[in-house]
């Protein structure tokens, strides 16, 4: 577990460990995370003007944009060489099954301190959660924006209801701009619906244990369709390295 150098308040896992998720709402989260996280966010959220295209959407879709990194995270938190991202199809039926090479997350946002706040927020929350001790976490950080037209849903998971083939995920809201829907829907393992909610403010945030949780967000749509319309989020995955 990281240190916090900053002292935030602790953050409770109970419903985390019951119900394999926990809603983080901003004002809460903002107080979880060290004082220059929060001071830093309007220079972290702006990076997400620059995104580059998803160029591996098997739907033929142009609605996605991201970036990503990998780190190893332990005693401290270390960026790893860029490399692709992969899941089988076994989790992505649409994508899954290739390497997909994204732009990697710019170098000033990866050292920063919202990310690296997030980071380390997470790793305290999900080694405390763990049901055996870590040695220490294989992290994957993407940054999404999902864009829509008054012709064009837009997708924040394309794939469908699904668990990402980690053992734990963070999502957190960086912004929603000109949209309606974009609502989080939560399964269980028999894949009945359990939770639904809204991730309505920057910092707004779920946390999910990934070996229990399926979980799908719906389309989001344009409210005024002359206007750019889109949603951003950051999506942060933790597999025992």
């Amino acid at each position: 577990m990281l240190p916090q150098t900053d002292a935030p308040p602790a953050f409770d896992p109970t419903s985390l460990r019951r119900d394999g998720f926990a809603i983080v709402e901003a004002a809460e989260m903002r107080a979880l995370l060290p004082a220059a996280a929060a001071e830093d966010f309007a220079g972290f959220a702006g990076s997400w003007e620059r995104l580059g295209d998803d160029r591996f959407m098997a739907d033929g879709g142009r609605y996605r944009r991201r970036r990503h990194a990998v780190f190893a995270v332990g005693r401290d938190i270390v960026r790893k060489p860029h490399q692709p991202h992969y899941q089988s199809r076994d989790y992505n039926m649409l994508n899954g099954g290739i390497e997909r090479w994204f732009e990697p997350v710019e170098p000033d946002i990866a050292a920063g301190p919202t990310l690296r706040g997030v980071i380390g927020f997470a790793d305290g929350v999900f080694t405390a959660s763990s049901s055996r001790p870590e040695t220490g976490w294989h992290v994957e950080v993407h940054q999404f924006r999902i864009e829509a037209a008054a012709d064009m849903a837009g997708l924040p998971t394309p794939e469908g209801l699904h668990r990402d083939g980690v053992d734990w995920v963070l999502v957190m809201l960086v912004a929603r701009h000109n949209v309606e829907e974009g609502v989080t829907k939560i399964h269980g393992p028999d894949r009945r619906e359990i939770g639904s909610f809204c991730l309505a403010e920057p910092f707004d945030a779920v946390l999910i244990d990934d070996h229990r949780i399926y979980h799908a967000v719906t389309p989001i749509v344009p409210i005024d369709p002359e206007r750019p319309a889109y949603r951003d989020v950051l999506v942060v995955t933790f597999r025992a390295a």
